[in-house]
């Protein structure tokens, strides 16, 4: 990829719809729009394509990578089942973006882009096996496996969220839900009042570490990876349960496996964007090597 060119890097979220123009792993501009989530899917496309066009603005460039919430079907470009966005029943994703700009575009889940963006853009680069864990609104699973993306039919690998666990599942007690649905707080509010030493609030934060390490632990059972690094919203509160969540750990029976695994937090805001912007270059090579394609200059 010549350097001159840039690739448009899309996490389309179910309230905010964050772009970026990324060149080598950077972010060179970035914006934000809201995200019509109630209205048609024709209008949320047409916002998504309009942040495309503000944000790539003054640009030459070479293609787009967007993440999604939902089932995805990567090779037909089509986004299924968005959970926060209701119209979003099917969208022929890939061919309306295509269309109106010309340029090829690639599209996972946006739990893929998070572990991509943290295996290619951050900590994970050391690593032949990552898990990302996102922990924000909702839970979100992405895996490599030996380097590659494990995205699975309709991107559906890695749906830890929806596993039955407790009275729920794993999102229910693993992610910002659980703040509001097992105590009637906002999340926000019990970080602040954690960080001020509010003996409740420390309680429910360390309650919510011995879910994440029960979860740890069933991604440990299934894929046995080097790193699993966690993003999102509440991973900010990790001060406040990563001594419950490691108390948990111990009980998983091979040590040895503990000893070697790596748990660490995303040190990247934007981990999703950089990784919307890998998955473009990653299937993008994937046609060149193909032979279908001949390669950019």
């Amino acid at each position: 990829m010549n350097n001159s060119q840039y690739i448009v890097g899309v996490d389309v979220g179910g309230s905010t719809i964050n772009l970026g123009v990324i060149r080598n792993g950077e972010i060179v501009k970035k914006i934000s729009v809201p995200t019509p989530a109630q209205e048609s899917k024709d209008v949320v496309v047409d916002a998504i394509i309009a942040g495309i066009e503000q944000v790539s603005m003054g640009f030459d460039i070479l293609g787009i990578g967007i993440g999604v919430p939902g089932l995805v079907d990567e090779k037909r470009g089509i986004v299924y089942q968005v959970t926060n966005i209701p119209s979003w029943d099917e969208v022929h994703l890939v061919d309306s973006i295509s269309e109106h700009f010309g340029l090829e575009v690639c599209l996972t889940n946006d739990a893929n882009c998070y572990v991509l963006g943290e295996k290619f853009h951050g900590k994970g680069k050391p690593y032949d096996s990552v898990v990302g864990i996102t922990l924000g609104t909702g839970l979100g699973v992405g895996l490599v496996i030996n380097g590659s993306l494990h995205a699975g039919l309709m991107s559906c690998a890695g749906e830890l969220a929806v596993l039955p666990y407790l009275a729920h599942n794993y999102e229910h007690y693993c992610s910002g839900q659980f703040f509001q649905k097992e105590h009637g707080e906002e999340g926000k509010v019990l970080f602040a009042q954690a960080a001020a030493g509010d003996e409740r609030a420390l309680r429910i934060m360390a309650e919510l570490g011995t879910h994440i390490g029960q979860l740890v632990k069933l991604t440990l059972h299934i894929l046995s990876p080097e790193a699993i690094f966690f993003g999102g919203s509440i991973k900010d509160c990790s001060p406040y349960f990563e001594a419950s969540m490691r108390e948990v750990l111990k009980t998983f029976p091979y040590q040895r496996v503990l000893d070697l695994l790596v748990i660490d937090y995303s040190g990247e805001a934007d981990m999703a964007l950089l990784g919307a912007s890998a998955i473009f270059e990653m299937r993008n090579q994937e046609i060149v090597e193909s032979g279908l394609l001949e390669s950019r200059p």
